[in-house]
Order: C-alpha cells, then sequence, then structure tokens
C-alpha cells in the first residue's frame, strides 16, 4: 500500500504551495502548523542540507469536523491527525510536487467502522484538492 496520495504539477513551489493552501481551505481544512523543512534544515544543518532538501514545506491541515468525529470514534488516532500535505520543489523549477498521507492509512490501524468512514471522506476530500492544485 501507498501511504500517500500525489500529484506533480507545472507550477513553481511558491505559486504550488499557495494554490494548495486554497484547494485544502475549499475542501474543510485548515492549516495548523507549517514548517518549513529548507529553512529548518539551513538553520540547524546548514545551507549544503537545505540545498540538498530544496523548497519543502509540509502543511498540517486539519478539517475539524472530520477530526472530531476521529477522535470520538477513536482518541487515539489524534496520533495521526493532522493530515500532512507536503509541497516540494520537482526535480526541475517548472515542477512541484503535492503529497497527502492517505488517511486509509489510519483505516490499516484501526478496526472502527467510523475511522474507515472519516478516512473515506478525508480521502475523497484530499484527492479533489490534489486535483483542484493543477487545474
Amino acid at each position: 500500500m501507498t501511504y500517500t496520495l500525489s500529484t506533480t504539477v507545472t507550477l513553481p513551489w511558491a505559486d504550488a504551495v499557495d494554490r494548495a493552501r486554497d484547494a485544502l481551505s475549499a475542501q474543510g481544512f485548515g492549516i495548523l502548523t507549517e514548517i518549513n523543512v529548507r529553512s529548518t534544515f539551513e538553520a540547524k544543518l546548514g545551507a549544503e542540507a537545505a540545498d540538498a532538501v530544496g523548497d519543502y514545506v509540509i502543511l498540517g491541515a486539519c478539517n475539524p469536523g472530520l477530526a472530531s468525529r476521529a477522535l470520538a470514534a477513536e482518541p487515539e488516532i489524534g496520533a495521526l491527525l493532522p493530515c500532512n500535505v507536503v509541497v516540494r520543489q520537482g526535480k526541475d523549477a517548472g515542477t512541484t510536487i503535492i503529497e497527502a498521507i492517505d488517511p486509509q492509512t489510519m483505516v490499516q490501524l484501526s478496526a472502527s467502522p467510523a475511522v474507515k468512514e472519516v478516512a473515506d471522506d478525508a480521502g475523497a476530500r484530499l484527492r479533489r484538492a490534489l486535483a483542484a492544485v493543477g487545474n
């Protein structure tokens, strides 16, 4: 099983980050956290490590309604929240890769039918968001 949903777009990285935020918002996700991996690597490991990873941000996306349903069904599932969405520079400056954790990963760890329903809903929303970034 792959553990991410992914799309590659022909957009500069900064534009793809903005479009990913907008697309996630349109699907009911807010951004709770943002980790700029390049900046963190530069500060902690130096310019060489930052250049090796390139432009790379992790968005901690959360849909409160879905999170509430998941936590009500299985409080331990909070260890897997929020849904991480990565926006990273592709091999060339004109492409960007957007990847989201596949909510079906939660289903592999839980036998709860309610968690499966939430994962199905979240997965559909994330797929729509990823598709919208490229349009």
